[in-house]
């Protein structure tokens, strides 16, 4: 007799805490039910309720929520990395931001989240050579969050952009993993000039609020960018600058800056 196989079942801890969280929120505040249930619980996975939170902000008179949620399911079934990189994400923001005590808050209220995943859909899309569409949600994503990562930029994951407002990242542009950036953060060029012309910035970096780091410079792993500085040269490994123009003005003081989050001169991590 034939042995019949059943599917394997598949645990995920993230997105099980999330429905956990949004079923409690529900209960708490009845008239959050029907935004918690369509942008959470109609959902089977984290990946099909990005496809849809991302889709639901984004779309427009000039391109509906279907053909947008199309789009992003496309990316998500094509490249498991960007699921991954959300849930690295969602952990960053939860462990980095005070003010985050749920999963669920990121998915549902952050725009720096939400514009990371949208950039991360954009930037599968320029690299399948789908590049009008890319510059597309692009423009939406800086339009609906006043974020505006160019889709050519590369970034790792565990990224937390707290605040998130008057983000500009431009297209060669590369970040580590583990970054966390505060608000009006610019890693842009310094003319008009073609080609590599943006910053490399390490695996767990901070960047303060209001800091502008300009050109193909390099910024070393574990360092810290105070805020308001303007970065024009290379940053060494695991120091901290401040100023303008930025100069060293000490060493992070701890081995993750990116985690502690400390910004003060004084003391460290």
């Amino acid at each position: 007799m034939a042995k019949t196989r059943t599917k394997p079942v598949l645990v995920d801890p993230v997105w099980d805490r999330i429905s956990a969280e949004a079923e409690a929120a529900v209960s708490r505040e009845p008239l959050m039910g029907g935004l918690i249930h369509s942008c959470v619980l109609h959902h089977a996975t984290l990946e099909k309720a990005l496809s849809y939170r991302i889709s639901a902000k984004l779309s427009s008179n000039e391109m509906s929520m279907l053909v947008l949620r199309e789009v992003a399911d496309e990316a998500y079934t094509a490249d498991p990395g960007l699921a991954e990189a959300a849930r690295a994400d969602l952990m960053a923001v939860l462990d980095r931001d005070p003010a985050t005590h749920r999963l669920l808050q990121p998915i549902l209220y952050f725009k720096g989240f939400q514009a990371m995943q949208a950039y991360r859909v954009s930037h599968w899309l320029w690299q399948d050579g789908r590049r009008d569409l890319s510059y597309f949600l692009q423009m939406r994503a800086s339009e609906v969050y006043g974020i505006d990562i160019h889709p050519g930029a590369r970034i790792g994951r565990g990224i937390m952009i707290d605040h998130a407002h008057s983000i500009v990242i431009g297209e060669t542009a590369v970040v580590g993993d583990n970054v966390s950036m505060l608000h009006s953060v610019t890693l842009g060029g310094t003319g008009k000039e073609d080609g590599d012309r943006h910053p490399k910035i390490g695996d767990d970096v901070l960047i303060g609020a209001g800091a502008k780091v300009l050109g193909n410079i390099s910024v070393g792993c574990c360092s810290r960018i105070a805020a308001g500085s303007v970065v024009l040269e290379d940053v060494p490994p695991a120091t901290t600058v401040a100023g303008v123009p930025a100069r060293v003005v000490g060493s992070a003081g701890c081995e993750h800056p990116a985690s502690e989050m400390r910004q003060t001169l004084d003391g460290g991590c």
